[in-house]
């Protein structure tokens, strides 16, 4: 038991000092890019440096498994080097064994990244993609699904628009039974428009069933209120942007998707991909374990074999093998060319019993 606690503590530490080292690079690296994209727009540095820190964690997240493959060989090429490997399989300990250790913390780490890391990551990112659009357009665009319907918020410099619909196509294209409230920044609402529908065009809502009603001060709004057949409201949102912030479920905590989900249906939109990204995210403990062992199958042996560079480099490309192939298959899954459950949890499985018989090869020949 001691020599497990010891195992356990030593594959924290590495794991600590590759995840450190991970993250200033690419903090570094997000700190270029944010300058570049807005170096020019009258950011300041502090600004830039906070949109950094707030996309950090969410890149950090995409490579754990490539973490977690670096802290296991870490690991076990310190104990070889230091000769406890060697002592401990002398003292008749099998490699299988040895491994309960890191592999009990890999769950407990893979875990801790689903509840606790994952919803850190939808804030940060959620709030990154907010100072993003408000530093680069002036405004912000959101959009909302509740059991009240569809909400969307779209802004400029001269105010924000607060939309809701109770329907709408798979896209978010087209709504129906549509509202539209304009606030001015120092004056608050200034006008409100119902709609039949409103269907998103190049640079703004094409309305058709519309009734208009101005909000200003001293004016009767139903006596001033005007209809149209057809009706054209400017906008900055595009299907892209709007499919981009329907089609993120990292950026939804994995205690709020289910009911998101739920509500994604109740609205008309599909949610595949989000269930995939709940069931990949639940199996993440697992594809980490996973890692550990295709690591550890390459690496855990003396240096003095040689071959040590050549080991490690095959551990790492079996790695963003496997990772690839995770991806893929979600894609499938997404797409419905393959079930939800196979598509999220295949790849881990075939991951373990790949790395167990790459291990019981080394160890039984």
């Amino acid at each position: 038991m001691i020599l497990h606690f010891y195992f356990a503590r030593r594959f924290v530490i590495s794991f600590g000092i590759i995840t450190g080292a991970l993250f200033s690079i690419v903090a570094l690296v997000g700190l270029v890019d944010e300058t570049r994209r807005f170096g020019d727009s009258g950011v300041s540095f502090a600004q830039i440096l906070g949109l950094t820190l707030l996309k950090a964690p969410e890149t950090v997240n995409q490579i754990f498994p490539l973490i977690m493959i670096l802290a296991t060989v870490m690991l076990f090429l310190t104990l070889a080097r230091s000769s406890e490997l060697v002592a401990t399989r002398a003292s008749g300990r099998s490699g299988l064994r040895t491994l309960i250790a890191p592999l009990v913390v890999a769950l407990i780490i893979g875990g801790l990244a689903v509840a606790m890391l994952n919803p850190i990551v939808a804030g940060t990112s959620k709030r990154h993609n907010a100072l993003s659009d408000k530093y680069y357009s002036g405004g912000v665009s959101t959009l909302s699904i509740s059991s009240e319907g569809l909400w969307l918020r779209q802004g400029d410099t001269e105010g924000q628009t607060v939309i809701r619909a109770w329907r709408s196509n798979a896209d978010a294209s087209v709504l129906y039974d549509v509202t539209f409230l304009s606030y001015t920044p120092g004056r608050g609402p200034t006008q409100r428009v119902a709609a039949q529908s409103a269907s998103l065009q190049e640079g703004g809502w094409a309305l058709k069933g519309v009734k208009l009603w101005p909000l200003q001060a001293g004016i009767n709004p139903e006596a001033n209120a005007e209809t149209h057949a057809e009706y054209f409201i400017p906008t900055t949102l595009t299907q892209a942007r709007i499919r981009e912030s329907l089609g993120r479920p990292s950026s939804i905590s994995i205690w709020d998707l289910p009911d998101f989900i739920a509500q994604l249906d109740q609205a008309g939109f599909s949610s595949r991909k989000h269930r995939v990204w709940l069931q990949s995210e639940l199996a993440r403990p697992l594809f980490l374990m996973s890692m550990v062992l295709v690591a550890s199958a390459f690496t855990m042996r003396h240096t003095r074999f040689g071959g040590t560079g050549l080991a490690v480099l095959a551990a790492v490309l079996l790695g963003f093998g496997l990772y690839f192939i995770r991806s893929f298959a979600q894609i499938l899954g997404e797409s419905g060319q393959i079930p939800i459950y196979l598509a999220a949890w295949a790849p881990p499985v075939a991951a373990v019993l790949l790395a167990l018989g790459l291990l019981l090869h080394a160890e039984d020949g």
